[in-house]
């Protein structure tokens, strides 16, 4: 394969090119030459027009669920790939939530070996408990000589002090990761949505923001005691916020994420009981969302994640109370994100928040778009208007809130493995040996 983006705006801090308009010759596997525009001629090469576009690095999800093993009718390895690829992802870290858990060496070995072939790096994250109990500290350094850096329980809590201390203590003598999600269920009890005056007169028990907030500072005195380093996940509210930024700001090593629709939706979307819209953690208030805005233009916020959930409309076509919490959303985060940051964060701020600075808290090397460095790269248009329609989710679960939105943001072409994919020609019934090389 030989693709030649011509005219092209790099965006790559640390290159010599980041910034500039450039041609880049790509071979197969490596960027071969990056000239000035126009300058490049290979009759061999695919030409992609790149003079309304930009390539940056290829854009990684921090937090996704892909069901495999267990619940592949809501999402397997291979839908949930197209679906990340439609995104304009190149990897993944995929959450260990799936039945059975990813607990062990024998089944993260599962997930790299099964997921080679794929277009994207699917990148499997290991339990911090065994067996996904919440009691005992898992294999950690077994899983991590398999290939995992991050230990998470996902969206299990780790309620119990001593268990995370020892997490971390263990995890950080061979440089693996805890993430930490913070939901104190003693406070959250049934509750449903964001406790307000909406959950008020809507008539559903509310999850107050301490449910959140108290987590967030217990877990970070026990980062501080035990010196390791800790992330937090899909945190929602400004006092979490609050938190991580007086944390950094004396020198603790804590990074955070939000998934993107967190930026855009509050609970007053709620009105309509929208079951695509019952998440957990549960959408908050509009002073929530600034505060999430504000902590990523500071970099409080290290990273935005899409949080994919995908549920079977089994699951999610009930009453709002009976209905299971999540939504799908790998194919429109990035969209939201620029959409809503817009007129708050550069270009190359927005993409350091998909491609650098998760790559880097999820233990990965960090690439460059320099000549022969790896061709691992998605080529965007950030200024493009377009309306979500089911055909662009390809996830096999639609529960995508955005349906029927205008956007502004779209991923175009992605380089990975050795292929570039046109994103405009993937289906859902999208076979990857037929689309390699287009």
């Amino acid at each position: 394969m030989k693709i030649l983006l011509k005219n092209i705006f790099i965006i790559s801090p640390g290159s010599h090119h980041h910034l500039t308009k450039k041609d880049v010759l790509i071979h197969e596997h490596t960027i071969v030459r990056i000239s000035s525009p126009n300058s490049i001629t290979d009759a061999a090469a695919e030409i992609i027009d790149g003079s309304a576009l930009q390539v940056s690095t290829g854009w990684f999800d921090l937090h996704v669920n892909f069901r495999e093993p267990g619940n592949e009718y809501k999402e397997d390895l291979q839908s949930g790939s197209l679906a990340a690829l439609k995104g304009g992802f190149t990897g993944v870290l995929m959450m260990p939530s799936t039945e059975p858990p990813l607990s062990d060496r024998t089944k993260v070995e599962y997930i790299i070996q099964r997921s080679k072939t794929f277009p994207i790096n699917i990148v499997p994250a290991g339990t911090v408990s065994a067996g996904h109990l919440g009691k005992d500290v898992s294999e950690m350094y077994d899983m991590f000589q398999a290939g995992v850096h991050v230990f998470t329980d996902d969206k299990k809590p780790i309620e119990d002090s001593g268990l995370l201390i020892r997490a971390l203590q263990y995890s950080n003598h061979f440089g693996g990761r805890i993430f930490s999600y913070c939901h104190d269920k003693s406070i959250a009890a049934s509750g449903m949505i964001n406790e307000s005056v909406q959950s008020a007169s809507l008539g559903l028990k509310g999850i107050p923001s301490v449910a959140e907030e108290v987590m967030v500072a217990t877990h970070l005195f026990l980062a501080e005691y035990t010196g390791a380093p800790l992330h937090f996940s899909t945190i929602t509210t400004s006092g979490s916020v609050q938190l991580i930024r007086e944390a950094k700001a004396k020198g603790l090593k804590v990074t955070a994420d939000v998934a993107a629709i967190y930026l855009m939706l509050s609970d007053d979307e709620l009105s309509g009981f929208d079951t695509n819209l019952k998440l957990l953690p549960p959408l908050r208030s509009k002073a929530d969302q600034q505060a999430l805005i504000q902590g990523l233009a500071d970099g409080t916020i290290d990273c935005i994640c899409s949080d994919h959930q995908p549920e079977d409309i089994e699951n999610k076509k009930k009453e709002f109370a009976l209905a299971a919490d999540g939504a799908s959303g790998i194919e429109t985060a990035f969209a939201v994100a620029r959409t809503v940051l817009i007129d708050k964060l550069s270009i190359p701020e927005l993409i350091s928040k998909f491609t650098s600075r998760p790559r880097c808290i999820a233990g990965l090397k960090v690439g460059l778009i320099e000549e022969g460095h790896e061709a691992d790269l998605t080529v965007f248009d950030s200024e493009k208007k377009w309306t979500v329609q089911s055909s662009d989710i390809l996830s096999k679960s639609k529960n995508n809130p955005f349906l029927g939105k205008e956007l502004t943001g779209k991923p175009i072409v992605v380089i990975n493995k050795g292929f570039a994919w046109t994103l405009s020609s993937l289906k859902a019934t999208s076979d990857f040996s037929s689309l390699q090389g287009k």
